[in-house]
């Protein structure tokens, strides 16, 4: 008798080392370090996805996440995904063809959400403005008069630029012109004030790792009742399988029919994550957020370096600094990173090469890291003056 198992490739088999990963401070536009109360949860021994124990656990989620946001919304769920899933859900539940989705551009991922939306086949529309500025009220009306989308989709916090959107007025236009309102809280949940209910917010995704202290895996995703009804006079399915909301509704809404095999350890982290934020309560977590971001700012600025956002605007989870004349952004980043183990991040698109991109979201927005990243700018810095030219 033959046998039919084929030989081993032993090519590739290599002697690995247990995996051994260097401890880094991120304060960069994320991830940002986890909380250890949730890295711990992480690594508890997985339970089955529709155990008792589980599905007690995904209404807790459920009800953290709607605290967090400051929404009542039935359909408020983590996406098994990164932000990105979460960012695509949105559009995917509520887009068909040949609506009208108008994005409010004004950094990179305004720009994402405008490819995002053209892959539903919807006709995209944007409004843009240079990275580091706003839409004002009147901007975004003219906008929506223009081209009467069905959806307006906006950045709340930009993570490319560092801009906070002011929110005041933007739901009662949307609602006056007859469009749902679509809104990036990737950088803003847990840390910036929020009230998606208040200001008439129909759809919201954020992601895990920022002001949450949770590692990247999760999307919160939220969906208000206008955008249920829209999703459920659809003419067809929705064209994503994996985020169709509604079959996702019936594994996290009452009846907990199989959809997919949930991550179960990340919602393990999540809920301890949303937990911790709740026992801190938001108001005190937003006023951290802000104190800290303010204590980064001043001491930039007495060191003569400028930031790139007007304050009442600034983002005090994302701060977006002037990279000096003559300096190699970059080559100062690296340095940070190989001789201090300090993340921060470099500029994106328009602003690549022109500005540092400083992180204080969740478990790291302490005045301990302020000071630790002040202390290396302040004595690390001038030894970059004049790398430009010394590079070229």
């Amino acid at each position: 008798m033959t046998n039919s198992l084929l030989p081993v490739k032993d090519a590739h088999r290599q002697a690995f080392n247990a995996i051994n990963t260097p401890d880094r401070l991120l304060l960069g536009p994320g991830p940002s370090n986890a909380h250890p109360t949730v890295l711990e949860a992480l690594s508890r021994t997985p339970i089955g996805h529709l155990d008792p124990l589980y599905v007690e656990l995904m209404g807790e989620v459920q009800e953290l996440l709607r605290y967090a946001w400051q929404t009542d919304n039935r359909l408020t769920l983590p996406m098994s995904g990164t932000g990105s899933a979460a960012m695509e859900a949105t559009l995917a539940n509520t887009v068909e063809p040949g609506d009208t989705v108008l994005v409010a551009v004004k950094g990179y991922f305004g720009l994402r959400l405008a490819d995002m939306a053209g892959r539903y086949r919807a006709t995209v529309k944007t409004i843009e403005k240079p990275w580091g500025e706003w839409f004002s009220l009147e901007e975004l009306e003219a906008a929506l008069i223009e081209h009467k989308p069905a959806i307006l989709a906006l950045v709340h916090a930009e993570t490319s630029t560092g801009v906070c959107q002011p929110m005041d007025g933007v739901g009662d236009l949307c609602r006056k012109h007859d469009c749902l309102l679509l809104l990036d809280t990737v950088t803003s949940l847990g840390g910036v004030p929020l009230y998606i209910d208040e200001w008439k917010v129909d759809l919201a995704y954020s992601c895990s790792q920022k002001g949450l202290s949770c590692p990247p895996g999760l999307g919160p995703f939220t969906m208000g009742p206008r955008a249920e009804a829209k999703m459920a006079t659809r003419s067809g399915k929705v064209p994503n399988w994996y985020l169709d909301v509604s079959l996702l509704n019936q594994y996290w809404g009452s009846d907990r029919v199989y959809h997919h095999t949930a991550p179960v350890n990340m919602n393990f982290g999540m809920r301890e994550a949303l937990r911790l934020l709740a026992e801190e309560g938001l108001d005190q977590a937003w006023a951290r957020h802000r104190r800290n971001a303010e204590r980064l700012w001043s001491g930039l600025e007495r060191q003569g370096l400028s930031m790139h956002v007007p304050e009442e605007l600034r983002l005090p989870t994302l701060t977006t600094v002037r990279i000096p004349d003559g300096v190699d952004g970059k080559a100062f980043s690296q340095h940070l990173l190989n001789t201090h183990g300090i993340e921060v991040g470099g500029g994106l698109g328009s602003l690549a090469g022109k500005i540092w991109r400083i992180g204080l979201m969740g478990y790291n927005s302490t005045p301990e890291n302020v000071d630790r990243l002040l202390n290396l700018f302040e004595t690390e810095l001038p030894r970059f003056s004049g790398s430009v030219a010394a590079a070229a």
